[in-house]
Formats: C-alpha cells, structure tokens, sequence
C-alpha cells in the first residue's frame, strides 16, 4: 500500500494576474493560499489546469511553485503540475519543482500527442526514473485527446513513484475497473468536483477540486465524509451544491471559477489568452448560483 501525499480535499488552484498587464499577481496568490490553508484545505495543487500552466512561461511556472511551497511552509502538502507533451521537458521541469520542495507532482498525460498505451506507459516510466518525488498522474481526456486505461494504470502502478492519479475522465465504469484491478497500488482523486461522493464511497481518497478555491471547506467535507464511509452525509452536500459545481463549469475551467472569485471580492483578474471572459448569460447563470448560496 502507498502512502496518500493527501487526503481530502486539494486546491487546484488558480494562478491570479493582474488586470493591467496580466503578469502573476504574487502578492495576491501568497494571501489566496493562506486563506486556503486557513479554511481547511487538505493540499496546495499548483500549476495545473486550473493555474493556467499552459500560459506560463516557463520562469513564472517555477516561481509560483517556489512562492506555493514558502508561504505552505510545510503546513500542508504541495503538489505541482510537471507534466508535458515533451517528456524530456517534463523531467526538466519536475526537477526544477523538487528543487523548491514540492510534496508531489502532479503529472498530466501528454497532449496533443495522441501516444498509445505503450507510450504512456514508456513515457511515466522515463520520467519515475528521473525524479525522487510522488507522482500523481492526471487522466483528463477532453483536454489531452488521449485516456489512461484501466489496463495501463495496473502496469504504472507496480512504479514505485507513481503515488496516485486525477482521474477526471468522468467515466464511472472505466474507474471501478481500475480501482477493482490496482487495488491500494494506487490513491486515486477525483478530477470533478461534481463526482467526488461517488468516487470516495468507490475508494478514492478525495478530490482535486476547483471549488475548494471559493469553498475549501465544502470540499473539504464532502471529500471527508466519503472517505469515513459516511456516504449518505457526503451525498447530501454534494446534491445541495451540485448547482454549484456545474456553474463553475458552465464554460471552459478556470473562466468561470475566476470570475466568481472577482464577484467574491478576490480580484483574481481574467484568464490570458486564448481563454475569454465569461458571456453575459453565463456571468448571470454564475452570480445567481453564488447568490442562492450566499456566497456574494
């Protein structure tokens, strides 16, 4: 069995630019994530989807794992987002990550790409012999055009560093396949904030949620209660903000969650490009859900 880098509840949390010029507004993501650890969340999960890693430049990419790691200051696990269509740059970069002091990383399937089975599997494996810090693979197919199978998950499990995987597929079925076949070889996360119920009474041992960056304890308590087994409790918070986890969906992820945190107050600033502002049906469908929670 591996040990969990977390359990709970991660933030994956958002990069904030400054509205002016859109460069990484430091002095707002060191209060963003006191107020996260302060609120209860479980683990920092820094530059990935979320963090808009796909616009960093590369020096801005290390920078905000530097700054995630000093101002955690080992109070909770930090995990960052490494992974790349260009495996060797993935290797380079996760180095870079560890040398900060990061608790994980968090290692995305290569884009674009489209690689086989055979290629995932050769492409972790050159990666685990070149790092010395826990993996977590993340399995998102609607952004990467390519699916972890279960069949590829049991071969990449037997890695010693390959600590646990984002399983953000949706598929339900695909994920009691895999659980059934690596068993405790692997701690698996939920990658949908919407899913994190079914997944822990299935074995999963949280969520890396996008919700936790407005409500780290909701998250936070949702993902707990499943993991205690107390499934109908869990169940209960997630259908009473299930509204809220698809608003923060209703467009391409972090569009939405960013612009509720600027009506919270939090002027974490628009996403770079090619991502843009929320429309104005979708910036009403946003608010209203805020609303009806009391979150704004």
């Amino acid at each position: 069995m591996k040990k969990p880098i977390f359990t709970g509840a991660g933030v994956a949390i958002v990069t904030p630019f400054k509205d002016e010029d859109l460069k990484i507004n430091f002095p707002l993501f060191e209060e963003i994530i006191e107020n996260q650890i302060q609120n209860g969340t479980d683990a920092i999960v820094v530059c990935g989807t979320t963090g808009e890693k796909s616009t960093l430049v590369y020096d801005e990419h290390v920078e905000a794992i530097r700054t995630a790691v000093r101002v955690t200051n080992g109070k909770i696990p930090v995990i960052a987002g490494t992974g790349s269509n260009d495996t060797v740059h993935a290797v380079k970069l996760s180095n870079d990550a560890e040398a900060c002091g990061v608790d994980g990383l968090l290692m995305v399937t290569p884009y674009y790409n489209k690689a086989s089975q055979d290629g995932l599997i050769e492409s972790y494996t050159y990666i685990e012999k070149r790092v010395s810090t826990p993996i977590i693979l993340y399995n998102v197919p609607s952004r990467t055009g390519v699916n972890i199978k279960p069949e590829t998950y049991l071969e990449l499990s037997k890695l010693p560093l390959i600590n646990g995987a984002k399983e953000a597929s949706g598929d339900i079925s695909q994920f009691a396949k895999t659980v059934a076949l690596c068993g405790d070889s692997l701690n698996f996360y939920s990658g949908n904030d919407d899913q994190i119920t079914a997944f822990t009474a299935l074995g999963a041992k949280g969520v890396i949620s996008v919700l936790s960056n407005i409500a780290p304890r909701l998250a936070h308590d949702i993902a707990m209660l499943g993991i205690e087994g107390k499934t109908k409790e869990s169940a209960k918070l997630q259908l009473k903000y299930i509204d809220l986890c698809n608003a923060l969906f209703c467009d391409v992820n972090p569009i939405p969650v960013k612009a509720a945190m600027c009506m919270m107050g939090i002027d974490v600033g628009r996403c770079r490009m090619p991502l843009s502002p929320l429309n104005e049906a979708n910036e009403k469908l946003l608010r209203d859900v805020l609303v009806k929670h009391n979150m704004i």
